[in-house]
């Protein structure tokens, strides 16, 4: 099997010794390079080619990040490691827009290191325990906004008109159960066809139930 051939990024070089002495002791990796700067980093990373890039966020100059997103837009398949010692919402998002494949801290241990950059390398992302959680908030958080401004443009009765056709309610049935006139729902039902852009009933019933529009009343 082929070993996994690694650059090692970090401006203190005690950190970097002990990276690479870890990582000589997995038959499956070859340290091939290191650097100290973002700079020094893209230039080895364009002369070597390597397979994974263990980087720390914090470098002189230009940032680990900058660097993460160079690599990912112009070597795709070289995989990045993000290191770094605070567990920060801020860096963990940047690190991930910019396309790293894994986000660790440095107090990680040694097996669990290695479990990350083999991860990586079978290309899966690797997300230090200590950050997972926080990731999975901030996506049910995103979902949760793009569901709420699927219906921003209706009313709130507009919605409560929609959760009864999405029931399956006649305009009659809704005009009784919301104590409106069969013609003013007959114009809610118009307004929010168009509003969300569809063509009938049908779909305004399926959009409301992708959206969730029931947990928005």
């Amino acid at each position: 099997m082929s070993k996994q051939r690694i650059i090692l990024v970090d401006d203190h070089e005690v950190v970097r010794l002990g990276l690479k002495s870890l990582l000589d002791r997995n038959p499956q990796f070859e340290v091939i390079g290191e650097a100290g700067t973002a700079k020094e980093a893209l230039e080895k990373v364009s002369r070597l080619l390597p397979d994974v890039v263990l980087m720390d966020i914090r470098l002189p100059g230009s940032s680990g990040i900058e660097a993460c997103e160079e690599i990912t837009k112009n070597y795709p398949d070289i995989k990045v490691v993000m290191l770094t010692s605070y567990a920060e919402d801020e860096m963990l998002f940047s690190a991930i827009r910019a396309g790293a494949s894994g986000y660790v801290l440095k107090q990680i241990g040694g097996e669990d290191l290695v479990r990350a950059i083999e991860q990586v390398g079978r290309g899966e992302a690797a997300l230090d325990p200590a950050v997972t959680q926080r990731v999975f908030q901030e996506v049910r958080r995103a979902v949760k906004e793009e569901e709420a401004s699927a219906f921003a443009n209706l009313s709130q009765q507009e919605k409560h008109v929609l959760l009864l056709v999405s029931e399956g309610k006649t305009n009659r049935e809704i005009a009784k159960n919301l104590f409106l006139g069969e013609g003013t729902v007959r114009n809610y039902v118009s307004s929010i066809l168009s509003k969300l852009g569809v063509a009938n009933r049908a779909e305004a019933a399926a959009y409301a139930v992708e959206h969730n529009l029931r947990e928005y009343l």
